[in-house]
């Protein structure tokens, strides 16, 4: 993103990020489901409301910020094996473009853009749910959207894996990925 003044029509929203969660889910031994999120993360959306698709969404999470709720578990995910959050600090997501609109609430669309784990990047779709707009009781104008996606963590080059003695493994690769977020237009 550049560093330009927006032009006119153009509009910028921040993260909220107490009224926002970016989680994940994964099986464990193919049997249950380990659910996780990250708790600092910070995003804008920038666009043109008459033209959404050349809308822009830019997020950084703090790869270190994950928690699953097991501190062993979270310390195994920030290192080599996985995320390496002393390397690669932040997961970061910036769209190249939206396939659909926004224009009422319950309208669905897709969010296509680069996911950076670690130093692999790779394109993701997210299918998003336009939740609605108003203005909270400060005069704040507010916009929120469920975020909905999969993705093999080995394009990532998160492969790290045990066999397990019933033949499967120990963590799946298909990641989970569901977020629900709210943003703030600024002035």
């Amino acid at each position: 993103m550049t560093a330009t003044a927006p032009t006119i029509g153009t509009a910028i929203w921040k993260l909220d990020p107490s009224h926002s969660s970016v989680e994940f889910s994964v099986k464990h031994m193919m049997m249950t489901t380990v659910r996780g999120r990250f708790k600092e993360i910070s995003a804008s959306l920038t666009g043109d409301e008459q033209h959404p698709d050349g809308c822009c969404v830019e997020v950084d999470i703090n790869t270190a910020s994950v928690d699953t709720g097991a501190p062993d578990r979270d310390k195994h995910l920030c290192s080599a094996d996985f995320f390496d959050a002393g390397q690669f600090p932040q997961i970061t997501f910036r769209s190249a473009r939206v396939d659909g609109s926004a224009a009422s609430e319950g309208d669905t669309f897709k969010l296509i853009g680069d996911l950076k784990i670690r130093d692999s990047s790779d394109q993701i779709t997210l299918d998003c749910t336009f939740e609605g707009r108003g203005k909270d009781p400060w005069g704040q104008e507010r916009v929120g959207f469920t975020v909905k996606g999969e993705l093999d963590r080995r394009d990532w080059g998160l492969k790290w894996n045990q066999v397990i003695e019933s033949g499967g493994v120990l963590v799946a690769n298909k990641v989970k990925i569901e977020a629900e977020v709210q943003f703030v237009k600024q002035a």
